[in-house]
């Protein structure tokens, strides 16, 4: 139980790594507010642990975001999960498509911090830590991939913008990291393979680029999110955790 008596707010917790963050922070005895657009998701989420508390949210609204956050109140974590992959060269990225992977990828994690962080702030002053983790990657924010300019320009975004909190309220208890993981074989990845040309080549073009030989599952990443957010991870802040099976080596 390495969150017993912890609070936390998870993005995006209707399917892939946010849900299964939600579920495992639930079983190491957090409580779990799990929040997503999708209200289906969502009611399934709640289905599979009653015990997780689910809220309908649009992190790109920002009158909801504040809602939630003066409803809620003193959290002891937040997980920043919700993004979109762009596919294409910065010559195929039209206006509309940088604004909005800009406006989800980076905005909405500068919305929920904004809201929480002063609760947080309070609620560090009685435990002496507080984490928040958010969700970069390994793709282009550390090493260069084709056609994910801006993706990778949004989650290099991220890393700046976490490093960025980790440095201003380091010495008042909060922890601030990001989370780097390889390819991760989600409802999202399965979707941008079912959308290829060739879906079979597309899945080995994905699993080659993993030295280990295999794409990555939501367990291989839901070990580091646990550290991350537990005492165990004190003295840690302002990194960018890589868990991506030999990619950037």
């Amino acid at each position: 139980m390495r969150l017993q008596g912890k609070t936390l707010v998870i993005t995006a917790a209707g399917q892939g790594m946010g849900r299964a963050a939600a579920l495992v922070c639930a079983q190491q005895g957090a409580r779990v507010i799990a929040t997503d657009i999708n209200e289906e998701t969502l009611a399934s989420l709640a289905v599979e642990n009653p015990d997780i508390e689910t809220r309908v949210l649009d992190v790109r609204d920002g009158d909801a975001v504040k809602a939630l956050a003066a409803d809620i109140g003193q959290i002891d974590g937040l997980f920043n999960c919700a993004g979109v992959v762009h596919h294409g060269t910065v010559l195929e990225i039209s206006d509309e498509d940088w604004a909005f992977s800009v406006d989800l990828n980076v905005t909405s994690m500068l919305r929920m911090i904004r809201a929480f962080l002063p609760g947080m702030l309070e609620r560090a002053k009685d435990t002496g830590s507080v984490s928040i983790l958010n969700m970069a990657s390994m793709a282009s924010s550390i090493k260069g991939f084709v056609n994910r300019t801006a993706y990778g320009a949004t989650k290099a975004a991220v890393i700046g913008l976490s490093k960025g909190i980790a440095a201003d309220f380091v010495t008042q208890g909060v922890r601030c990291n990001t989370l780097c993981p390889g390819t991760v074989d989600t409802p999202s990845l399965q979707g941008r393979i079912a959308a290829a040309d060739d879906p079979v080549q597309a899945r080995k073009d994905f699993i080659a680029r993993q030295p280990v030989g295999r794409l990555a599952t939501v367990a291989d990443m839901t070990p580091m999110i646990v550290y991350l957010l537990s005492d165990e991870s004190q003295f840690v802040t302002g990194q960018s955790m890589l868990v991506d099976g030999g990619v950037t080596i």
